[in-house]
């Protein structure tokens, strides 16, 4: 078996919103195939983190390297166009998709860089055999779709970028709690089915725990609790930490 490399690597990573700090010496790494989970309450940080690796928002100090085939590239001073480039798609919560547009229009335009639009076609195809509903309603408007019909858009979208590493900001958010587990399910697809590696924030833990392989808690800027998902799932840490209880 060919061991596995990590593919992206975070390291004191300090970021701030003016005065408040919101990341405080954060160190990370994502293994290439791998799902990784930060989880996290409102406000600890864990959206941020996603920001600054996909390049919108700017860390303080600290650094994020890219390594592939060899080659470590510094994320640190890069646009969201530039690390879109190299692979790294950034999904931002709240479902945000162009609700005048048909579903097939909005997966057109998320094809914006050179290699996505190489691989148009294909991917399009594995969006549409992930998401049959997507391809049933390809010339819908997106903004009458369902909130879980719209959340798939939004992954579909994703796949459409042609992403080497998949950062998907809160994909829980606002669901009901069956459409939450379809949604981690798709995820998780995603990686076994078409070998993306992903890098997830997530409140759910419950939900991410079940298809995670690693993850790390966030508490006030910093990580508290790392490791497998299955070794950090003893609740009485978890509460601990994640839910800052004493």
């Amino acid at each position: 078996m060919a061991v596995k490399k990590k593919i992206l690597i975070i390291d004191g990573v300090h970021a701030s919103y003016g005065a408040a700090k919101v990341l405080e010496g954060v160190s990370c790494d994502l293994t290439e195939g791998d799902i990784v989970v930060v989880l996290g309450t409102n406000g600890s940080g864990k959206s941020t983190l996603l920001k600054c690796i996909c390049g919108v928002v700017r860390p303080s100090s600290g650094n994020i390297v890219l390594s592939i085939g060899g080659r470590n590239t510094s994320l640190v001073g890069k646009k969201l166009y530039e690390t879109a480039r190299l692979g790294i798609i950034f999904i931002a919560e709240g479902r945000r998709i162009l609700r005048d547009l048909t579903v097939r229009e909005n997966l057109l335009i998320a094809a914006y860089t050179k290699r996505a639009r190489q691989r148009f076609k294909e991917n399009l195809k594995i969006a549409y055999d992930l998401f049959p509903v997507l391809q049933e309603r390809e010339n819908q408007m997106a903004g009458t779709l369902s909130g879980g019909q719209q959340q798939m858009l939004v992954l579909a979208m994703g796949l459409l970028s042609d992403p080497r590493i998949l950062l998907i900001d809160e994909p829980s958010q606002g669901l009901a709690p069956i459409l939450v587990r379809d949604i981690m399910k798709k995820v998780k697809e995603l990686r076994d089915d078409y070998g993306l590696t992903i890098l997830m924030s997530e409140q759910n833990f419950v939900e991410a725990a079940k298809i995670a392989d690693r993850g790390y808690v966030l508490s006030h800027g910093k990580i508290v609790l790392e490791g497998e998902v299955s070794k950090i799932a003893d609740l009485d840490v978890v509460k601990k930490y994640y839910f800052a209880l004493d």
